[in-house]
């Protein structure tokens, strides 16, 4: 699954999620996002800041579920779990045992862990089933360009 996959498949709520989350902690990523889906519409950036949140959202959402959006895509989950969800990226990335600076890989293309180790990482995150954004913090993690993990991508397609 890639990135604009993720936002194909993504509830509104959760895009309102994202999109109040960029607007509070990364104003700029939140603008781009809205930059996106402007051009998306053919529309005014100023016509789309002027809707509701909730307008917006489905915008974005829509705007980023484009195949050809994907790095964009790619970038605003990122962001996303970087700025606003850090302790549950940092959470993930510790039961994976990869190597991180509050969030950042120090690795542009981080091994992944024993298919046992990475099931076990799964199964305990998984199991605290208190935020609907852990789900969604796999999808995008597994997404990104630097993570070619078929393991992952089986238990991915298994949960669903």
């Amino acid at each position: 699954m890639r990135s604009y996959q993720v936002f194909s498949t993504m509830s509104a709520e959760r895009a309102l999620a994202i999109v109040k989350g960029l607007a509070e902690h990364s104003p700029p990523m939140y603008k781009q996002a809205l930059a996106v889906a402007s051009a998306a519409m053919n529309a005014r950036p100023v016509y789309l800041q002027k809707q509701p949140m909730e307008n917006q959202a489905q915008a974005v959402r829509r705007a980023l579920s484009r195949v050809a959006a994907n790095a964009v895509s790619e970038e605003i989950l990122a962001v996303y779990f970087l700025e606003c969800r850090k302790d549950l990226l940092v959470e993930w990335l510790d039961a994976l045992g990869i190597e991180h600076d509050e969030g950042t890989l120090k690795g542009d293309d981080p091994v992944a862990p024993e298919a046992g180790a990475l099931a076990s990482a799964w199964d305990s995150f998984r199991a605290k089933d208190d935020d609907a954004d852990r789900a969604l913090l796999i999808a995008a993690f597994a997404a990104q360009s630097a993570i070619e993990w078929p393991d992952l991508d089986r238990l991915l397609a298994n949960s669903t």
